[in-house]
C-alpha cells in the first residue's frame, strides 16, 4: 500500500485494508493540494497521498481516472473528485458518511 502508519486513523491501528482507500493526488507546491491535505489529517481521515510530479506512473493514473491532470484529484474506491479544493472535499467526505 505504500502508506505510512502515521497517515492511518490512530484509533485503528491494524485495520488499513478494512478502512475506506481514499488515494490522494498531489503536486508539490500546490496551495490546494497543501488546504486538502491538512483537512484530512485535521479529521483524520485516512488517506494515501501519491504526488503526481516527481512520479509519472501516479500523474498518467490520475489523468486516466480523471480525464484531466490537475491536482488535487481524490479517488475514493473508484469515486473521483477532480481538481478540487478543501471545501468541495468537505462537502464530499460529509455526503459520504465518513466525516461528521
Amino acid at each position: 500500500m505504500g502508506c505510512m502508519q502515521s497517515e492511518f486513523d490512530s484509533r485503528h491501528p491494524d485495520t488499513e485494508y478494512s478502512l475506506p482507500m481514499l488515494l490522494v493526488y498531489t503536486k508539490s507546491g500546490c496551495p490546494w493540494c497543501r488546504d486538502v491535505l491538512d483537512f484530512l489529517r485535521e479529521k483524520e481521515v485516512v488517506f494515501e497521498e501519491r504526488e503526481v510530479r516527481g512520479n509519472a506512473q501516479w500523474f498518467d493514473e490520475m489523468v486516466k481516472k480523471s480525464g484531466q491532470s490537475k491536482a488535487p484529484t481524490l479517488d475514493l474506491m473508484g469515486e473521483i473528485l477532480a481538481d478540487t479544493d478543501r471545501d468541495a472535499v468537505e462537502l464530499w467526505l460529509r455526503g459520504k458518511g465518513l466525516i461528521s
